[in-house]
């Protein structure tokens, strides 16, 4: 009997359509981000801790989750600009993590997006400090901003939202069995994808879900989203674990090659670089599956962000 066919991959609007999409979302709302990330900064007692703060946050990125987060408030028929406060909030959560990812405890790096890293600008105590103000000035947003325009319940359940992903069973958790991965010759593709489901994927999760309950969205909604940053999550960890084996420090604007150097489980270790690129299409494909399935006004952004999680070049 021959094979069944592979299922198209199921997308509501095309490549270009996509493209063109996100590089528009991109040019009216990253300018404003930039500026209201710096600008919270800003507002913090000066001295060392708030410049260490400024030069984690300052160095760029992709900002992903903030764009995540305003991308479904869109796709739900929301206001993005209203929401600019939440999606600083995912941003310092996340450079949070990485300033403490990147501590000699941890992944011990001297890079990143491009820059020292904190604790090589500044020292390791600075790097610690500087990233504990980070993930507390997160929930300080999140519990604050936008103020009226969401209620405060949806801003309670968007913080309790936000500190699952990033605690004991999210974020946390997802380090930890990172570090004790290291050297381990014996682990599977089910432990690896569960690994990272809390290392990275649970804050891809929480971007999308703090946007979706700040739109009110229904318990449907909810679910084809919450499947869509699923799959979204795990894309863009197995594309990065195939740029670090593949990119250059200036492309990835961190140290290249730390996952092989340090014998980490990834997704190249276990498939090999083309069937890690597979693996990578077909959690892309997921996520696309899973917006069509969902109520959304527009989800061309969004089908974007699936598609640029994998076809990146940092």
């Amino acid at each position: 009997m021959p094979p069944a066919p592979r299922p198209a991959r199921t997308m509501r609007a095309g490549p270009t359509t996509m493209r063109e999409a996100l590089s528009r979302f991109r040019a009216r709302h990253a300018p404003a981000i930039e500026s209201a990330l710096l600008e919270v900064i800003a507002r913090q007692p000066p001295g060392r801790l708030r410049d260490g703060m400024r030069h984690a946050v300052a160095a760029g990125g992709k900002r992903l989750r903030p764009l995540l987060c305003l991308a479904t408030v869109e796709a739900l028929g929301g206001v993005p600009e209203n929401n600019y406060g939440p999606a600083c909030a995912l941003e310092y959560l996340h450079t949070y993590s990485l300033v403490h990812d990147d501590l000699p405890a941890m992944d011990d790096d001297d890079l990143r997006r491009g820059q020292p890293t904190v604790h090589k600008a500044f020292d390791e105590a600075t790097a610690i400090l500087a990233g504990d103000a980070l993930h507390t000035l997160a929930f300080e947003l999140l519990a604050t901003e936008p103020g009226g325009a969401v209620s405060a319940p949806a801003r309670a359940e968007a913080c309790r939202v936000l500190a699952v992903a990033s605690g004991a069973a999210g974020m946390a958790l997802g380090q930890m069995h990172d570090l004790e991965a290291e050297g381990r010759p014996d682990g599977t593709l089910a432990q690896l994808s569960e690994l990272h489901g809390r290392k990275t994927g649970a804050l891809i999760r929480a971007s999308v879900l703090v946007g979706a309950v700040h739109s009110c969205a229904d318990g449907a909604t909810i679910a084809a989203l919450t499947a869509y940053a699923n799959a979204l999550g795990l894309a863009f960890q197995i594309a990065d674990d195939c740029l670090d084996a593949t990119a250059d420090a200036a492309a990835l604007g961190k140290t290249p090659g730390k996952d092989a150097a340090q014998n980490k489980l990834t997704y190249v270790k276990l498939l090999g670089l083309d069937g890690a690129k597979a693996a990578a299409r077909a959690e892309c494909d997921k996520a696309l599956a899973a917006l069509a399935g969902a109520k959304l006004k527009n989800s061309a952004v969004l089908e974007a962000l699936a598609e640029y999680s994998v076809t990146r070049d940092h």
